[in-house]
């Protein structure tokens, strides 16, 4: 199989540190070697900073790893017929900071990364966007790389996902890999929706509804809700950084999950895509929807799932905020 060439922007940040290791191991992409690019900003010890991982990577021996190479600010290097990018790195929202104020100073960012990718990359480039506001960076992205399939950009919400997952099992008594058909709708913001209705639990061998399984409607329709809405945020407040090792492996998991095995039968997952209109979703926005994966970079949007009253009132109100942060994405760049 021919090495697989990643690009890493943020790579001397706190989520690359601990995501790097995974993709060079083999927990990514398997036995396949990898050739590494970490791209970040030349500002401050960044540059020093990278140099740094890059003599850590080596010094892991890592049986997969190829070929480091380090970008400082150099997009077309980075990007240089790039297989699949990784794009951890973005101006961080500060105290005060309104969501259009963040895209305002992202939307320069990804901008330029979107013409970087049209211009330098693989057609077939598969792209994750990690840095927030994450959907509508990906949008940005999307749209300044034209020539690249729609269905090939990505935004994180595999995170939400194993949130939620993770706090079902803990309330079940049970590992997380009983827990399947649990998704997370829309933005990955505190407006994203998590939905367990169509979920399954199996215990004991003996599979149940979520819903029945935990026996009480106001935890799951309330509790459960905001605590995985504001589970970044209790993070922050708790180690006073953002969530970096469980970001990592949500990334690794949606890479290997999206390229490489696809989702187990009968199962899905959660990935914000393109939307097609499916469930009454504005076309174009990025929108996390329960997916399957063949694990060949392609996805199919589950169809059929019952969505109740109050999750469907919570999908609307996430779209409403997808469609104003593209408002506002829009004023910014035709205002440049």
């Amino acid at each position: 199989m021919e090495p697989i060439t990643v690009v890493v922007s943020g790579a001397a940040g706190q989520i690359g540190y601990s995501l790097l290791p995974l993709i060079a191991n083999g927990r990514v992409f398997g036995d396949r070697k990898v050739n590494l690019r970490l791209l970040d900003i030349n500002m401050g010890t960044i540059p020093q900073v990278l140099g740094g991982v890059k003599m850590e990577l080596e010094d892991g021996a890592y049986p997969t790893l190829l070929s480091i190479e380090v970008c400082v600010a150099d997009l077309q290097k980075a990007f240089t017929n790039a297989d699949v990018a990784i794009l951890t790195g973005g101006f961080p929202r500060k105290q005060g900071m309104e969501r259009k104020d963040l895209i305002s100073k992202n939307a320069a960012i990804f901008g330029e990364q979107g013409a970087a990718i049209e211009q330098y990359a693989s057609k077939n480039i598969k792209v994750l966007v990690v840095a927030n506001p994450a959907n509508t960076n990906c949008l940005i992205l999307r749209n300044a790389a034209p020539s690249v399939p729609a269905q090939n950009f990505t935004a994180l919400t595999y995170l939400d996902h194993n949130r939620g997952k993770g706090q079902l099992a803990i309330r079940l008594g049970t590992t997380v890999d009983n827990v399947k058909r649990f998704c997370i709708w829309g933005n990955h913001s505190s407006t994203q929706v998590p939905d367990p209705n169509n979920g399954t639990v199996t215990i004991d061998g003996v599979e149940r509804s979520i819903v029945e399984a935990i026996g009480d409607d106001n935890w799951l329709n309330t509790d459960f809700v905001k605590m995985i809405q504001t589970r970044g945020a209790a993070v922050i407040n708790a180690r006073k950084l953002s969530s970096a090792m469980s970001a990592a492996n949500a990334i690794a998991g949606h890479i290997r999950t999206w390229l490489v095995t696809g989702t187990e039968a009968g199962d899905f997952t959660s990935l914000a895509v393109c939307s097609d209109g499916s469930y009454g979703v504005a076309k174009d926005l990025v929108f996390s929807f329960p997916v399957t994966c063949k694990g060949d970079g392609s996805y199919e949007i589950v169809q059929g799932l019952n969505i109740t009253p109050q999750v469907q009132e919570r999908i609307k109100a996430t779209e409403a905020e997808l469609l104003q942060e593209k408002k506002d994405a829009d004023e910014i760049l035709a205002a440049k």
